[in-house]
């Protein structure tokens, strides 16, 4: 038996897509009001939508539990998968002591905290996203910045900000891949206006996050390094989105942002070098003690081999060998059981609902096996101590775990049931106005579901419906619903879980919340007025 999805239960878009937000306003409330636990915040918000399915969209209440669990199993594989595996090797690092290593390795390149910052949230977790994505890159720099000796909430946060950057081009491109697929526009034409917008962003976000952690008056303390690191990666971005394609330009502009920094400070040292106020004084002892270049390999191995892995797994021709080897069945009492209706789709199409247990095409098993080849080169760690340190892990990321099966609930009935839509139907009514909401339809999307692909996915073809309807563009509000996403992935949920457990903060999620809240708006709104801009006065600006 179908049922067809409702988009006014309410009587109008307006007042349905008010109530559609109630489970909304409650993760607000408890994350930023509250400062409640994730897992409570999001047992709450879930409870809320589930009922609101059933009560007021009028879903059958299989139909509501079953999307539900559907979207919680997603939670826990992939991304569960992929967080797990990467605490796990970051823990082995520490517990073997080939932490202090890479700390003291750091230190000799730059002991400053705003440029270890560039360095690891903005860079590395830019190539990591590259790769990988969905989560991969905060859980690894997040832990990483708190080995270092980071204040853990500011580790968590800029870990967050930093991953703006390089999301709408994450894991080989994906995310413009599935607005192109789920739209019908070109590409190419798609990348291109995506990196006409994003470097905008991506050159002052060295410069957000020094200014974040120290102010400004510090921050031009290290304006060379900022300005060398922001033009390094924005203008990689641009160059390889507008003239090779969306499937390179977060590797790319990564390497190109790593080796230029690296090379600059090989020729100049900031004045003053800085650290948190509250931190304690690094251990004089370690830091006196010199490696050897044999040694500081040694440490990086898991971080390169997980590096090069990572790229492997995202590679078509590795995907190839690798994804026909998995479990894929369609969820029982969902699939196609649910019907999506104009405006939202052209013609009346069943919602598909099909689990996929690729586990050898998993970024988390490629990470998994990173680890499991790392061993080998840790000094006295072996598989023994590996696999006790895999089960202490998983003890230590339960919250998360919860929380994370828990929100991709939230996001998975909100979308059967049709609230998404009904909230994405209300901002079409804005007119001329739209394309100054596009991006915050996009930034919406990934706050519900912390992915940028899954709202391009969302709220694709709604964007090229309302921007064809008002005569504007249609490709540059789908492109704003990905560049306007990203500035959503720093408070979404999902991603916070994800920073908490790699900075041994679970609990406190709502003060990472409070920290991304105002630099997520700050974010948005800039592309909001470019998006605006360019539908009408910076036409020139596009492809």
């Amino acid at each position: 038996m179908t049922w067809v999805q409702q988009y006014q239960p309410l009587g109008s878009y307006l007042l349905s897509a008010l109530a559609a937000g109630i489970p909304l306003y409650i993760l607000f409330y408890m994350l930023a009001v509250k400062r409640a636990a994730g897992h409570k915040a999001a047992f709450l918000g879930t409870l809320a939508a589930v009922i609101l399915a059933i009560a007021a969209w009028g879903m059958p209440v299989g139909l509501a539990v079953n999307a539900t669990l559907y979207g919680a199993a997603f939670g826990l594989f992939p991304i569960v998968w992929i967080v797990v595996t990467a605490i796990w090797i970051y823990n082995m690092t520490v517990e073997s002591g080939e932490f202090d290593i890479i700390k003291n390795s750091l230190a000799r390149i730059t002991d400053d905290r705003r440029l270890q910052a560039i360095f690891i949230a903005f860079a590395f977790g830019s190539f990591i996203e590259g790769t990988a994505g969905f989560g991969t890159p905060v859980a690894i720099t997040a832990a990483m910045l708190v080995g270092l000796g980071f204040n853990p909430l500011y580790a968590a946060g800029i870990c967050l900000i930093a991953n703006t950057a390089p999301v709408a081009f994450g894991a080989i491109g994906i995310p413009i891949v599935v607005a192109a697929q789920v739209t019908d526009l070109d590409l190419m034409r798609l990348s291109q206006i995506v990196g006409r917008q994003l470097p905008l962003l991506s050159v002052i976000v060295p410069l957000w996050l020094s200014v974040t952690m120290c102010g400004f008056k510090r921050s031009m303390e290290v304006l060379p390094a900022i300005i060398v690191s922001g033009v390094c990666f924005a203008g990689s971005q641009f160059i390889v989105s507008n003239f090779v394609g969306p499937y390179l330009p977060d590797i790319i502009s990564a390497i190109v942002t790593i080796v230029g920094l690296g090379l600059f400070l090989r020729v100049w040292k900031p004045k003053n070098v800085w650290h948190f106020p509250d931190e304690p004084p690094p251990d004089a002892k370690l830091m006196a003690t010199k490696f050897t270049a044999g040694e500081v390999l040694r440490a990086w191995t898991p971080y390169i081999i997980l590096a090069v892995m990572v790229f492997l797994w995202g590679l078509d021709s590795v995907k190839a060998i690798l994804a026909p080897v998995s479990l894929k069945f369609s969820w029982p009492g969902l699939h196609n059981l649910v019907i999506k209706t104009a405006p939202i789709v052209a013609k009346d199409t069943p919602y598909g609902a099909v689990y996929t247990l690729n586990f050898l095409s998993a970024a988390g098993t490629a990470i998994l096996i990173s680890g499991l080849i790392s061993v080998l080169f840790i000094p006295n760690y072996g598989y023994g101590k590996a696999m006790a340190c895999l089960k202490r892990t998983i003890i230590q990321l339960r919250y998360p775990i919860l929380t994370i099966s828990m929100i991709l609930g939230l996001a998975y009935i909100m979308n059967f049931s049709g609230m998404s839509s009904s909230m994405g139907l209300a901002f079409t009514a804005t007119g001329a106005l739209f394309p100054f909401f596009a991006p915050i339809l996009g930034w919406l999307g990934v706050f519900l579901t912390g992915s940028d692909t899954s709202s391009n996915a969302l709220f694709g073809a709604l964007q090229k419906t309302t921007a064809q309807q008002i005569g504007v563009d249609p490709a540059l509000t789908v492109a704003a619903n990905s560049s306007g996403g990203v500035t959503g992935k720093m408070i979404s949920p999902q991603s916070i879980s994800v920073a908490t457990a790699a900075s041994n903060m679970v609990g406190r999620e709502g003060d990472i919340f409070r920290f991304t809240l105002k630099h997520s708006i700050a974010m948005l709104l800039v592309i909001s007025v470019l998006t605006l801009l360019q539908a009408y006065t910076l036409k020139w600006m596009l492809p």
